[in-house]
């Protein structure tokens, strides 16, 4: 009998220990591992990336509406324990961000580990996940590979790859340049520019086009003008700008430098948004896939509460990395709360169910064969400086394309997702 008014201790779950489980959620809060790069070519994506994770722990910790509007059982904290997190810097390089989040795991006992950004990063993570049994969700990454070949039972991803950028925009470009023209690519060598290049190249084929070059460059490259000179030279009708992040930004700058912006059309298929703003103008009448942009706050509600919560905070609205890593965050807690268990078997079947929850691009779900989750494509054209209503107003959107169709076959990519235990 226990003297009146004392109260049972809390026991986890008669689950057995697998990963950091249940040490790591047998106190009164949690620990998740995040993995950004904050110096580097991606340094910016990182920086709005970690702005997204926080506000989603400060949401959840607090209770916020927004948060419960994904994640209907939570209350404060994820199954009623505090969120607490530590910050590493990836410079998206794959070994510091294993050994930083191996350190969260061995040291904090990481029930979570986030982070991407680099698809490179997002693969070894993956790894690392699946060996050490504890769930990685991804932040960003762009490459086939990472619910492909790579895939795991410990990962998830929620943004939009290089498979589904093609199959979006691909029809785009295909309506407003014609069939048979001649495409030119810049591609960063690893396995994010590698697939989406692939990707555009398979699907354009369809209509006709053919790669007049492809010319691929080392991650972080200061200049780009040995590749321009050859883009210059090869008779191409489009150039396709896989880079991605500062690469994105310098190879743009200088393409116009060479001259090659006046002979060609650009198309940057997978990019983010602050492309226009440190680009100078060059990306107006470009056509781009991306994963959000913040306008879209007319047509889905909780884009609109998300916007709000993030401008209010940090005074500028949200980009595409900061979203993606709120909603992928606010998604797991999600599933732990259904799972009503912090017992990773138990929340990856939880994923498994292909259950429809909201989103801030409206409803999705996510693949029990890959853990990709199904969700729009969002094609938007560079505005006018004349056509801008505001210093943010950088984009018209000219469709949000419904993701199921875009999608490969589960298996297309070689994903085996390997054990839960």
């Amino acid at each position: 009998m226990l003297p009146a008014g004392m109260l049972m201790p809390a026991y986890a779950d008669d689950k057995p220990a697998i990963g950091t489980y249940p040490e790591g959620s047998s106190g009164p809060s949690v620990f998740i591992g995040i993995s950004v790069p904050r110096t580097g070519t991606y340094a910016v994506q990182g920086e709005d990336e970690l702005k997204g994770y926080e506000l989603a722990i400060e949401h959840i910790n607090s209770g916020n509406e927004l948060i419960k509007k994904i994640s209907p059982k939570t209350k404060k904290g994820v199954l009623g324990k505090e969120l607490k997190y530590g910050v590493a810097d990836s410079a998206a390089k794959p070994n510091e961000a294993v050994q930083a989040q191996q350190r969260f795991i061995s040291e904090n006992k990481a029930m979570m580990i986030t982070g991407g950004t680099s698809s490179a990063v997002a693969v070894a993570l993956n790894k690392l996940a699946q060996r050490e049994k504890v769930l990685f969700v991804c932040g960003i990454s762009g490459s086939n590979d990472t619910t492909g070949k790579d895939c795991v039972r410990y990962g998830f991803r929620q943004n939009f790859y290089g498979q589904t950028a093609a199959a979006a925009i691909s029809p785009v470009l295909i309506k407003t340049f014609g069939k048979n023209k001649k495409a030119a690519y810049l591609t960063p060598d690893y396995t994010y520019g590698h697939t989406v290049t692939k990707s555009m190249q398979d699907q354009l084929a369809e209509a006709g086009w053919t790669t007049a070059t492809n010319q691929v460059s080392p991650l972080g490259a200061p200049d780009f003008s040995s590749y321009l000179l050859n883009v210059a030279n090869s008779g191409a009708d489009v150039l396709i700008n896989v880079n991605w992040g500062h690469d994105a930004v310098l190879s743009i700058q200088q393409a116009k430098q060479f001259g090659v912006l006046d002979k060609m059309k650009l198309v940057v298929p997978y990019q983010v948004p602050f492309l226009a703003r440190e680009t100078g103008g060059l990306m107006q009448g470009v056509y781009s896939a991306t994963d959000y942009w913040w306008s879209i706050e007319d047509k889905y509600p909780l884009a609109k509460m998300f916007n709000d919560a993030f401008e209010k905070k940090y005074g500028y609205k949200p980009e595409w990395g900061a979203e993606n890593s709120y909603i992928s965050f606010a998604h797991w807690a999600r599933m732990v709360e259904e799972a009503g268990t912090f017992y990773p078997p138990d929340v990856i079947k939880t994923y498994e169910k292909e259950e429809t929850i909201p989103s801030f691009v409206g409803d999705v779900h996510y693949r029990k064969e890959d853990h990709q989750c199904v969700r729009p494509v969002i094609i938007v054209k560079g505005k006018e400086q004349k056509d801008m209503k505001g210093k943010e107003d950088y984009y018209d959107i000219v469709e949000i394309v419904p993701g199921a169709g875009l999608m490969q076959k589960p298996d297309a990519f070689g994903c085996n997702l390997g054990d839960y235990t």
